[in-house]
């Protein structure tokens, strides 16, 4: 299910620019959900929740908050996101490569339809190599979820909890060792800070301090024999990003 946020103070745009996602998504059939947001603060109040888009379009020149500013926002949570600026005119500022954005699109443009095909062509090559997904028998049943979903996974007295980004957290259990769901998910980019934890590494904001700090603001002990190897693997991954 791809979820795409829509931010810009102009109604009508928003909505032009929702019918050709649309259509777009249609053509694909892929299945999608699209917001509108009247403006930047609506949308960063939703805090961790923001990380259910994998796919955000703003207008830079909103009022109060432009585009910049929540981009910063949003890159404070995640860096997974591809964040796409439309603006009524080119602004040669930098300010949007810092935010790692991936296009910028001209809102009067004739071709502005062919723009927003090329830039979802660009996104879903890139998404593809991130839409895994993994049945797995929860005692609240099979569920098959995407593995870039998964924040982490608690060994918690001969059970697993997963702890899963879907409208927010939701959490799951299994019976089962850590041991194999890490041999499961060894190809996935999933750490074991601990001997209870398994954690997906694209959610770890920061590793200090003897603790992992999650992107929502969470933290997880890391037991000192474990702490360097954490550390090193961690700016060892956001090196290759």
């Amino acid at each position: 299910n791809m979820k795409i946020a829509i931010c810009d103070d102009e109604i009508y745009f928003a909505r032009k620019l929702r019918e050709i996602l649309t259509q777009y998504l249609e053509e694909r059939h892929i299945v999608f959900e699209i917001a509108l947001f009247s403006s930047g603060q609506n949308f960063i109040k939703l805090g961790v929740e923001m990380l259910q888009f994998q796919v955000v379009f703003l207008d830079i020149n909103m009022k109060q908050m432009d585009g910049i500013e929540t981009a910063k926002n949003i890159r404070a949570y995640t860096e997974e996101s591809f964040v796409v600026f439309v603006t009524a005119y080119i602004d040669y500022s930098l300010e949007g490569y810092q935010v790692g954005a991936v296009r910028y699109i001209l809102k009067n443009n004739l071709n502005f339809k062919e723009q927003i095909y090329e830039c979802m062509d660009a996104i879903m090559k890139k998404m593809n190599c991130l839409i895994a997904r993994k049945t797995f028998r929860f005692q609240e049943g099979e569920k098959k979820i995407r593995v870039e979903s998964i924040l982490y996974i608690e060994s918690k007295l001969h059970k697993l909890e997963f702890h899963i980004l879907e409208h927010g957290l939701a959490t799951y259990t299994m019976y089962g060792t850590l041991n194999e769901v890490e041999n499961e998910l060894e190809e996935y980019h999933f750490l074991r800070i601990h001997q209870s934890f398994l954690v997906n590494l694209k959610y770890i904001k920061c590793v200090t301090g003897y603790k992992v700090v999650l992107s929502n603001g969470q933290e997880l002990t890391v037991p000192r024999a474990r702490y360097k190897t954490v550390k090193d693997t961690f700016i060892a991954y956001k090196g290759e990003l």
